[in-house]
């Protein structure tokens, strides 16, 4: 099992950048598949993006094209590089691997 600790979110302006970081603890960070999920105000929480250990990823359709999953495994960490946000982007951000608990997320803003 592996504990991640999400950062990086704020306020931006529509339109505007961020980079979420995704940072685990553990020796063992490299073997897990990463997903970044998201729940806005009254919403479900939905899938994101994913990056496997093998470094294959997917998006789900409404931010292909600006967002951009990494992850720097001497690190320990995985990215989350929004561009052209959108106050519909506005929530909090989790990352998760599959089997362990949620973390504390990060919340994200985007004003119009």
């Amino acid at each position: 099992q592996v504990q991640l600790v999400e950062s990086g979110g704020g306020l931006v302006q529509a339109g505007g950048s961020l980079r979420l970081s995704c940072t685990g603890s553990g020796s063992l960070f490299s073997i897990f598949d990463i997903y970044w999920y998201r729940q806005a105000p009254g919403k479900q929480r939905e899938l994101v993006a994913t990056i496997t250990s093998g470094g294959r990823i997917n998006y789900q359709d409404s931010v292909k094209g600006r967002f951009t999953i990494s992850r720097d495994n001497a690190k320990n960490t995985v990215y989350l590089q929004m561009s052209s946000l959108r106050p519909e982007d506005t929530a909090v951000y989790y990352c998760k691997p599959p089997i362990g608990p949620w973390g504390q997320g990060t919340q994200v803003t985007v004003s119009s």
